[in-house]
């Protein structure tokens, strides 16, 4: 579980790193919703990743459990939109943003967990 523990680490840096440099452009509701938009994407992330990492030894279980992570994903942003006007404190611009945005950099730091040893599905030890 190193490449877990690693994509964690890298991931939180990565979204305290964005946060810190959106803060001052956006008002009261925009650093809440930044906040919000964190506390939502890291957790989702995280445990979309544990399942790769589970599933490296089957290729075609790997296939399957990187779709229902992206299914998942849009199905957070889905509800996340239905349910906005729950949240009249947050800017519901600044949260989609943000959760859309943090999905797709995270997504898109996964392979560099990935290293090819007899098996496209290895993780970095």
């Amino acid at each position: 579980m190193k490449a877990l523990g690693r994509y964690t680490l890298t991931a939180v840096t990565i979204v305290l790193v964005s946060v810190a440099a959106l803060w001052a452009f956006v008002g009261d509701a925009g650093r809440t919703s930044l906040l919000v938009a964190a506390a939502i994407a890291l957790p989702v992330q995280i445990l979309t990743f544990g399942l790769l990492v589970r599933s490296s030894i089957d290729s075609a279980q790997f296939m399957l459990w990187w779709g229902i992570g992206v299914l998942g994903r849009m199905l957070v942003v889905v509800a996340l939109g239905l349910a906005l006007d729950a949240f009249a404190v947050l800017d519901p611009t600044v949260l989609i943003m943000s959760v859309c945005g943090f999905f797709f950099a995270l997504l898109l730091l996964e392979p560099a967990f990935f290293t090819r040893r007899n098996s496209p599905t290895r993780f970095a030890q």
